[in-house]
């Protein structure tokens, strides 16, 4: 395995694992402290991975020259009936703590773009330094999109699921718990996204991509 490889494999673990530790803190700041309980708000990737979701599944997307990487690590806990803390905590709760991953995926996309983008005014800015930076812009933009689709049990259904008029909202929830539920199911729907709408949405990724570095 080349040294690329591995690099990329390494920002995507570490990007993860950062999405990971947004949901806990989100949900820590809101009255739940089930994760911090648990040892989850830590960055040591050894508490967060996922054998499956962490090292195979993108081991095998890069190898195999995939268009599209994903990868995930494993859930942290939370209970969405202690989200008490602020009074909108039960209705937005569960949307906040889902968003803060992509989110926090967004900055970090954000925070590097500028370094690439404003790279000649930074004297540690070498080129390594900028391909990695350009890297990680990208598989953290990655991970922020995918993880917003309204595809149980992906954080973009929990987002949705607060938006819709009542009766839809309602209509949703069971989709939502029959898919989380059974997650070959819902893999399988990700997996069908990505086999009709991969090549499109790898192009919309480079595009977001583009956009923040300035080129």
């Amino acid at each position: 395995m080349s040294v690329e490889i591995l690099f990329l494999i390494l920002i995507l673990i570490l990007s993860v694992v950062i999405h990971e530790v947004s949901h806990g803190y989100a949900a820590n700041m809101l009255g739940d402290p089930t994760a911090r309980m648990a040892g989850r708000l830590t960055l040591n990737p050894i508490k967060h991975l996922d054998l499956m979701g962490s090292i195979i599944i993108p081991g095998l997307l890069v190898l195999s020259g995939s268009p599209f990487l994903f990868g995930y690590a494993k859930p942290v806990p939370y209970n969405p009936y202690n989200l008490r803390k602020y009074s909108w905590g039960q209705k937005w709760g569960e949307a906040v703590v889902a968003a803060a991953g992509p989110g926090v995926n967004m900055l970090i996309a954000i925070i590097f773009g500028l370094f690439v983008r404003f790279s000649s005014s930074f004297s540690f800015a070498t080129p390594a330094f900028i391909e990695i930076s350009m890297t990680i812009v990208f598989i953290n933009i990655l991970l922020a999109v995918i993880n917003m689709l309204p595809i149980p049990p992906l954080d973009g259904s929990k987002v949705l699921g607060v938006l819709l008029p009542f009766s839809l909202a309602q209509s949703y929830a069971r989709v939502r718990f029959m898919l989380e539920h059974n997650i070959f199911l819902a893999f399988g729907l990700v997996i069908l996204f990505v086999y009709l709408f991969g090549g499109v949405f790898a192009q919309f990724i480079f595009y977001l991509s583009s956009l923040i570095v300035g080129f």
